[in-house]
């Protein structure tokens, strides 16, 4: 365990992020659910800390992007006919753009607790990237004009899209899994061209045959630096990859048994943790610095009971907070896996944990947040409540939460 520690201290890494004063993408500037917004509202209703509430047309579960005076989200029109990208005010809510991306005949069926607009938009400069999954990719500009789209990259994700884009250099990257071909993508950023694509290679040969569960995930990507090596890591059914961003050659894998993988990898203390996925979640923490086939060599250690299927984890300090789907909230020494506290919470969880001035905030299925304190021993300090469905991780920057429902945009702030 010395030597093992002493490895980890020495492992150099560092997220690839964007500016941490916007939120330009799925969980925030580094992709992993931290903030650095002050002075946030520890409680709030329908009629407390409401700067404003806005209609949001359709149904989609995209997160808010924001960045400056935009917010960017995703709406499906029609039961997924018509796919839009909306940009809001972020003083006053009013809407600056409505821009229909993609018009369809039939988009199929989505699960319960999916919609034909979950992938979250991604803010570069000028530039917002918008993603629906196989029914289209698209470049638009801060003014609402559509630089390019594509509908290039097909794929049945049965459940309807989830996965949100990563960029890296001039590539524009994606995870396209489904029930019957499984891919990751990278487009130039500029045009919407395939710059390279690579076949999931690590997918059991039972699955891909049929006899048992499709292949299908609906992951994000995460980008990090590993000792001066940029690494993309991204998982699908079965395993977890970490690919060279440039040209999607793979540094390391490692396999699981698993398939209809959500949450988002998150790394620290030299470890990315994961879950299988479905039909049963188990939690992985795994070594990044190997090469090739790390199954046996690189776990770190697992957890088998509470490990969630859709939140993805969140580090703070020392200690990696999980909630799973059913609501129960675990807070884990991230290098061990020692356990140090389990609580259960009221209700059913998909948004992803958020850390934010000092406490995590913790979102339910139906508009409650339970808002706690980091540390070894659990202590809540409020539960608030709206109305509506809430399955997208809120935003937040400087003094403001920025909660999406299945009927509006909420902008919390302290009055």
């Amino acid at each position: 365990m010395k030597c093992f520690l002493l490895l980890l201290s020495l492992l150099c890494y560092r997220n690839v992020g964007a500016d941490a004063a916007d939120w330009p993408q799925f969980r925030g500037p580094g992709g992993q659910g931290h903030s650095e917004a002050k002075n946030l509202p520890l409680t709030w209703s329908e009629t407390e800390n409401i700067m404003w509430k806005v209609p949001i047309a359709g149904l989609g579960w995209s997160s808010p992007s924001i960045q400056g005076d935009q917010i960017w989200l995703t709406t499906a029109i029609e039961d997924g006919k018509s796919l839009h990208a909306i940009a809001l005010d972020r003083a006053s809510g009013t809407t600056l753009h409505n821009i229909e991306v993609f018009t369809l005949e039939n988009p199929g069926s989505v699960h319960s607790k999916n919609s034909h607009a979950s992938p979250t938009p991604l803010i570069e400069g000028d530039r917002i990237y918008v993603h629906y999954g196989a029914h289209g990719t698209a470049c638009l500009t801060t003014d609402g004009t559509i630089v390019w789209k594509t509908q290039e990259l097909k794929h049945d994700h049965r459940h309807g899209p989830g996965g949100s884009p990563v960029i890296f250099e001039d590539l524009l990257i994606l995870n396209c899994d489904g029930s019957d071909i499984q891919f990751v993508v990278a487009l130039d950023k500029a045009t919407g061209e395939i710059r390279w694509k690579k076949k999931r290679e690590h997918i059991g040969a039972d699955r891909l045959s049929g006899k048992s569960n499709v292949p299908m995930a609906y992951t994000t990507p995460l980008l990090v630096d590993v000792n001066g090596t940029t690494q993309l890591l991204s998982t699908g059914a079965d395993s977890i990859v970490a690919y060279n961003p440039r040209t999607g050659d793979e540094y390391w894998w490692f396999r699981f048994d698993g398939y209809s993988n959500v949450l988002r990898p998150v790394v620290g203390k030299g470890l990315v943790f994961i879950s299988s996925g479905y039909d049963r979640p188990e939690f992985y923490a795994v070594r990044i610095d190997g090469a090739g086939d790390v199954t046996e060599s690189h776990l770190a250690w697992n957890m088998k009971k509470a490990s969630p299927l859709n939140p993805s984890p969140l580090i703070v300090g020392d200690e990696l907070y999980l909630v799973s789907d059913n609501g129960i909230a675990t807070c884990l020494d991230a290098v061990t896996g020692e356990q140090h506290w389990q609580e259960r919470l009221n209700g059913n969880f998909s948004a992803s944990p958020t850390s934010a001035d000092g406490r995590i905030y913790l979102l339910d299925e139906e508009g409650t947040t339970t808002v706690i304190a980091p540390g070894r021993e659990f202590e809540s300090l409020a539960v608030n409540k709206l109305e509506g469905r809430t399955l997208a991780t809120p935003a937040m920057v400087d003094d403001t939460i920025f909660l999406r429902t299945d009927t509006h945009l909420y902008r919390i702030e302290k009055k």
